[in-house]
């Protein structure tokens, strides 16, 4: 008699949850709401100058640096922090060395645009950040600041 109700209590649980759609957000959608969020965080912080590239990061070179630019099989040492729009910090490194094309999307588009020596300022929609999994202390789907000091490029 239980296993006739427990049966007859989940095939209409396994029926209706067929009938709804995923709820996944569209990702048009998603970066349009980013972009918005973005220009409202920089119309509260007059401070930052930044400029929208075309792949969606912002940017604000603070420093141009020296020298010669970073290839994209450069490998690259560079000391950087990270904040969320809340204010949270998330973990900063200092002589971080790694190739650029391994690095996060944002960064490979922004440490590029300085030499040797220089500093940036970038705003990376989540899509060229941490994405949809975050990370520990990023949580999925987050903007995320950062300050980028390049200080060592080998080609």
């Amino acid at each position: 008699m239980r296993k006739n109700l427990l049966l007859l209590l989940f095939v209409p649980l396994l029926v209706l949850s067929a009938c709804f759609k995923d709820k996944s957000p569209d990702p048009k959608q998603t970066v349009l709401n980013e972009d918005g969020n973005i220009k409202i965080y920089l119309a509260a912080h007059p401070e930052i100058s930044a400029t929208k590239d075309t792949s969606g990061v912002y940017y604000q070179i603070l420093n141009p640096g020296t020298g010669t630019h970073a290839g994209p099989n450069a490998t690259v040492t560079i000391d950087y922090s990270g904040q969320l729009f809340s204010g949270v910090s998330i973990a900063g490194q200092t002589d971080y060395s790694n190739k650029l094309n391994t690095l996060l999307t944002g960064w490979q588009i922004g440490i590029p645009m300085i030499a040797t020596g220089g500093q940036i300022l970038l705003i990376v929609p989540s899509r060229l950040a941490y994405g949809v999994y975050g990370t520990s202390q990023v949580p999925p789907n987050s903007i995320v600041i950062f300050n980028i000091t390049l200080k060592k490029i080998v080609q």
